[in-house]
Formats: structure tokens, sequence, C-alpha cells
């Protein structure tokens, strides 16, 4: 039986091992979430909501121990644990207020006596989750996939077992049915079969590209829904006109958010030459304030990278593309102590030869890369197999609006601001960062059945 070792990021220390579960436990599991929909999708939509509320609550009152769980298990510097499992309860509530309205039945005359759109439930969904915010990307989804009627089979990152098993205790503690949430702790090769299930009605991903071609290959030869939030290489443009000091603190705060571990951080920062070397010396400046160090420190703003082969990657970018040119303003060495840190790192004159200009650097380095005019800002910006988000700073607010709304090809674009996601509005990508969106309305439908009733 295969078992997964894990170590803590901060120190090394050895976690508590988990065994994976054999096929056939896997799929008694699947079983069990299928019993727990037929009971769960019959469940009256203000009472599912009820249970949401209860969820909210009890990540609220647990939210310090949670912090401390994802400290432990990837990094997280414990102000930010907190400030996600707060994002996970605004979640809940949100949809338990909203979703009655947003799966309402949609009534369009025609010549019969009714004929409308009725948002029934899928069924089972199965969740592949990554580590990065092992809360928050559980809950995005699942509270509004609850709220629907589905039910959830939960395969988390390896490294992030115990958020797993939380947030399925959490989901207990609310009085839910056992199965609602379900988790499996799978090897890889085990995920095709779970897909062709009978029982599994749809998957959701998120995670690398390369592992979201691979999962969407499979949900595909299996017929089933998928939904995937991929990679991304964000670009944020700081044009001539910008209040270049708010730009570079968004910029800024934006690359260094779960210590540059997330797909929407700001990644390429695209900069006119004429203002060049002002935002070069900016960013130097707010970059070099930043303090890494142990996420139970309360001063700390970067903990370690989630694995020390994560951080081994970062600093290979870094260095191949110094090696083709890039110049380093800050960092790029490997800390001499123990665990996966990595120090804030700036690399300028980033150009299509190197790593740090095409590939997605997911730790705090940050890539500055030269732009002769505005048109070439946004070819620049453009020129990317990724599209999750992007940002435009710039005083001319109407124009900022024009170039996110028509010119940069991305799911989000903010203008004088980072981005973000908001439970209101729709989050995901395009290119190769994935289809489908989550959050708001068009992402509780997602894993519904669209069903056209028709009364003569």
């Amino acid at each position: 039986m295969y078992v997964f070792e894990n170590t803590s990021p901060n120190d090394g220390s050895k976690l508590a091992p988990v065994t994976a579960h054999s096929l056939g436990e896997i799929r008694k599991r699947i079983h069990r979430t299928h019993t727990a929909f037929e009971e769960w999708s019959r469940v009256d939509i203000s009472e599912r909501a009820t249970f949401l509320h209860r969820i909210a609550d009890l990540l609220i009152a647990h939210a310090q121990n949670l912090a401390t769980l994802m400290a432990l298990e990837m990094g997280k510097p414990l102000a930010q644990g907190k400030a996600e499992t707060e994002k996970c309860a605004l979640a809940c509530r949100y949809f338990a207020d909203h979703a009655a309205r947003m799966l309402a039945d949609d009534h369009i005359p025609t010549e019969y006596s009714q004929s409308y759109v009725a948002y029934r439930p899928l069924g089972t969904v199965l969740a592949i989750m990554p580590w990065n915010f092992p809360l928050w990307q559980v809950f995005r989804f699942a509270a509004p996939a609850l709220m629907a009627g589905n039910v959830i089979l939960l395969k988390h990152a390896p490294n992030t077992f115990g958020c797993a098993q939380a947030i399925e205790q959490l989901i207990l503690d609310a009085g839910l049915p056992t199965g609602l949430l379900t988790n499996i702790y799978a090897e890889v090769r085990h995920i095709p079969a779970v897909m062709r299930s009978p029982f599994v009605h749809a998957v959701t991903f998120t995670g690398s590209t390369k592992a979201g071609m691979s999962v969407a290959k499979n949900a595909g030869a299996a017929l089933k829904k998928s939904v995937l939030e991929l990679g991304g290489s964000d670009a944020y443009l700081i044009l001539e006109d910008a209040d270049i000091e708010q730009a570079v603190e968004s910029c800024v705060t934006s690359r260094c958010i779960n210590s540059g571990q997330s797909c929407i951080a700001a990644k390429r920062f695209i900069v006119p030459r004429t203002i060049l070397g002002q935002v070069e010396e900016l960013f130097l400046q707010k970059l070099s304030a930043k303090r890494f160090g142990s996420p139970f420190d309360p001063t700390t703003d970067l903990g370690p990278l989630a694995r020390h082969d994560l951080r081994d990657s970062l600093h290979s970018q870094v260095e191949r593309s110094i090696a083709a040119g890039a110049k380093l303003l800050l960092g790029g060495t490997l800390p001499d102590h123990p665990g996966a840190f990595y120090a804030p790192t700036l690399l300028t004159n980033v150009a299509p030869s190197m790593p740090a200009y095409h590939e997605e650097l997911f730790g705090p380095a940050a890539a500055i890369i030269p732009a002769d005019s505005e048109v070439d800002a946004v070819r620049i910006a453009n020129d990317s197999v990724y599209g999750l988000g992007a940002a435009v700073f710039t005083r001319d607010v109407a124009r900022g609006e024009i170039i996110a709304r028509s010119l940069i090809n991305a799911g989000t674009c903010y203008v004088n601001d980072y981005v973000k996601s908001d439970v209101r509005l729709p989050f995901g990508g395009i290119k190769h960062s994935g289809f489908g969106r989550e959050l708001s309305t068009l992402g509780i439908r997602e894993f519904v059945n669209a069903k056209t009733v028709c009364v003569r």
C-alpha cells in the first residue's frame, strides 16, 4: 500500500504519513457520496442554506486552528491563513443567501402554458484541489455546489491532507449528512478510474496546466463535464501616466500574496522604457521591505514555499533567465538555513528568450519587461499561452477600461488595482489557463442540469 510522506516546508520536520486508499476503498466512498446525493438533492434549498451558515460559523470559530494547520502543512503565514478561512465563511454565507435567486426557474414565454428552464443538480462532483489555498480552493467550489444540491468527492493535494480532513470534519460537525463531502486519498494512477465511475458526474480541477490537460483528457473520454482553473502568468501594465507609487504598491502586494504561490498573482510587469528607472527603484524599495521567515512569526510577510522541489524549480527559472540576459536587482539566491524559503527576487530587462517571460513563476520572483509603447505593452501582455488575470494602471480611467475590456486577453482584468477573486463575480481563465467559471451565478450553474420544461 502506498504511503504519502510529507515534511513541513518551514523546517523539514516530518508530518504524519497518510496511507493511500485502495481502489476498492475509493469505490466504497464514491458509492457513499451517491447515497448522500439521493438524500441531499431532495432537501429544500432554504434548509441547505441553514447548513451552509452553520459551516460558516464553524469556520470562524476554528479560524486560528485552521490557519495553524495551513502554516504547518504548506507554509502560509498565520494572518493570511486566518484571512483565507474567513473568506471561506464569506463564500458559504453568500451562496446560502443568494443561491435560491441564482437557481430560480427561468420562465420564457412560448406557445405553451408554461415553458421554463429548471436548474437541477448533477450528482457527485469530483474535486481535485491544490495545496496553495487548501481551504479557499475547496470552499469556493463547494459552497455553490452544495447549495445547488450536488455532493463532493474531494481529492486534495497530498501535502495538505490534514486540511482535507479538517474540511470533512467541519461538514460533519455542521450536521450535514455523512458522505456529503468525502475525502479520497488517491494515487494519481487511480484518478481516471474514478472519473469513469457511473456515480461521478462531473470534475472540477485547480492546478497546473499540464495536469489540467490530463484531467480534461480523462474527463472527456468519460463524457464528464469539467471546469479547469489552471496556471497563470498575469500581466500588469503600468502606463506612462499611471500613479506610479500606487501602481507599484499594488503590483508588489499581488506578487507576494501567499508567498507568490497564486495563479492570479501578478507575475509579469510591463513598463514603458520612459518610466522604467522609476518603476525599478520603487519595486526594489517595496520588495526589499518584505520579510520572509517562519509562517508562525506574526511579522512574516513571506513564508516558505510549499515544497523544496517547488523552490528549486523557481530558482532554476531565475538562474536560467539571468544566464539569458535578465538583470538581477534583488534576491536570486537560496537562503543558507533549513526550510523551503526563497527570498524576494526582482528581475528586469526580461525578454522572450527567458523562462521569466514565458513561464509561470510560482513564488516571490517578479519579472519587469520593458515596452516601447502602449501598443507594444498590450502586445507583450497577450504574448502568453496563459489568460487568467491582468491589470492596467493609468490615470486615464476610460482608456484603462478600453484596454481591460477589449484589448487584453484574460478571464479577469482590473484597472488600477490588483486581481483578486470575489464571490460576487465570475472567476476563471482562457487559453492554457483553463475553461469554465467559479463563483457568482455563472459558477453555481456550472454543475447543474439546465433542464427545459414545457407544459401544454
